[in-house]
């Protein structure tokens, strides 16, 4: 009887473990990136109130944000595994696209953005 019951709670045991090591290995799976950086000019001075548009390349949505008064931008809770688009734009001026890759295994990436002013 006493065997019976301690190969109960060792069973018990490894089954508990086995889940612990489960739930942690699939917290890994689901940690989601986020993408940073600021758009300046060609002078590399700030552009406040740039549109940045970040395009899932999987479903063709488009994100889009305002940068700050610093010209920062940032998105967050990005799927790892799809690759994206990311531009800017600024008083008709567009900067040159850059992908996010699902291959990049960074969570934080900072891109920045260059667009040209346009000359009065």
């Amino acid at each position: 009887m006493k065997e019976r019951r301690a190969f109960l709670w060792l069973v018990i045991l490894l089954l508990a473990v086995n889940g612990l090591a489960f739930a942690q290995g699939s917290k890994k799976e689901t940690q989601l990136k986020t993408v940073r950086g600021n758009v300046n000019d060609s002078g590399e001075k700030p552009i406040p109130n740039a549109v940045v548009f970040l395009k899932n390349l999987r479903t063709n949505s488009v994100l889009s944000h305002f940068s700050d008064d610093q010209g920062n931008y940032r998105f967050t809770g990005l799927d790892p595994n799809v690759d994206y688009e990311i531009y800017a734009e600024f008083d008709g001026q567009k900067s040159s696209s850059r992908t996010v890759s699902s291959l990049d295994s960074r969570r934080d990436m900072t891109l920045n953005l260059k667009v040209d002013r346009k000359k009065n």
